[in-house]
């Protein structure tokens, strides 16, 4: 049998870097995995977690492109980036199908939120509103952007789409000033850190439709996409449509390395992350701090990547006129 690698790691430093800032959810996971992995990995390496600061996720998925392929340096990165190969974005140096994959602490479906003092009560109001409501987004790279978009394709919801800012955060934040009213995000990160909670107790906002195959739990009266799909008669074609958009969901918050990692390191590093994750010690760090872990692996992620770059013409033609690319 081939010799196993075992010595690699000893001695060295694993870099994360996190293509977002502080305190947001994906650097919430990125550090809940971080530091349950190096008891994982032969040699129990250090782990330093950085966040890009100035940088866009587009931007770190770039330099891990162009990384070294050794093993040592990963990154945390958004998980709807595929759009830019598919839609050719200029400044997309990268393969989406060519990262090497690791995995992914958590997936979740989304919702759309709405300032519960707007009268945008469920899609069918926003629909029939004289006056579209202003959804916020960080760049028009995420889920935030690309379902308000989905839902005005499949459905005929008018939105008007603010991309100016920089995180999540301070979408949330401008919603709370009353400069926009709403917002899509996961539903994990919905039941987790502030301002959600607060915002629960108190009735700031109202859940209009959630993205999963089924309701979840926590929002036992809310319709899923699908349901209004079949309600409304939603044809095939704008099924399809909604598969593709809906993907990044798959992919959670994943963890990438550049191309071309030997295979025996991508073995002992997406071995580690997925032991990490069933980790008893972080899931009771995980649930202290209000984080669902609903782990992926990494070649379930590089199956999915292909699935998601290969797509035909007339999606991606349709693709093109939604994100005005």
């Amino acid at each position: 049998p081939p010799c196993v690698e075992t010595d690699f790691y000893s001695g060295r430093t694993i870099r994360v870097v996190v293509g977002a800032r502080p305190g947001v959810a994906y650097d919430l996971y990125a550090r809940l995995i971080a530091g349950h992995l190096a008891k994982y990995i032969p040699g129990a390496p250090e782990i330093v977690v950085e966040n890009a600061i100035g940088k866009n996720s587009r931007a770190v998925a770039n330099d891990i492109y162009g990384a070294c392929a050794d093993g040592l340096t990963l990154a945390a990165i958004a998980p709807a980036l595929y759009f830019d190969q598919i839609l050719g974005h200029k400044d997309a140096a990268f393969d989406w199908r060519a990262f090497s994959w690791i995995g992914t602490p958590d997936r979740s479906a989304h919702l759309l939120y709405a300032r519960t003092a707007m009268p945008y009560d469920s899609l069918g109001a926003i629909v029939g509103a004289a006056i579209p409501p202003r959804c916020g987004a960080a760049g028009a790279a995420s889920t935030a952007y690309h379902l308000p978009k989905l839902l005005g394709e499949i459905f005929g919801a008018r939105f008007q789409s603010i991309t100016d800012y920089r995180e999540g955060p301070d979408v949330d934040a401008a919603v709370e000033r009353g400069e926009i009213d709403c917002r899509v995000l996961t539903i994990s990160g919905f039941f987790s850190h502030e301002p959600y909670p607060t915002w629960r107790r108190t009735g700031f906002v109202r859940i209009l439709l959630q993205t999963g195959a089924a309701r979840d739990s926590r929002l036992p009266e809310t319709p899923t996409i699908y349901e209004l799909m079949d309600e409304r008669g939603v044809a095939e074609p704008g099924r399809r449509l909604a598969r593709v958009v809906l993907s990044a969901e798959r992919f959670g918050r994943p963890w990438v390395a550049p191309p071309g990692v030997p295979a025996e390191r991508m073995n002992i590093l997406r071995a580690a992350f997925a032991r990490a994750a069933r980790d008893p010690a972080l899931l009771a760090e995980a649930e202290m701090k209000d984080l669902s872990v609903a782990a992926g692996g990494g070649e379930e992620l590089q199956v999915l990547a292909r699935e998601v770059a290969a797509q035909p013409p007339e999606i991606i033609a349709r693709l093109r006129k939604l994100f005005d690319a």
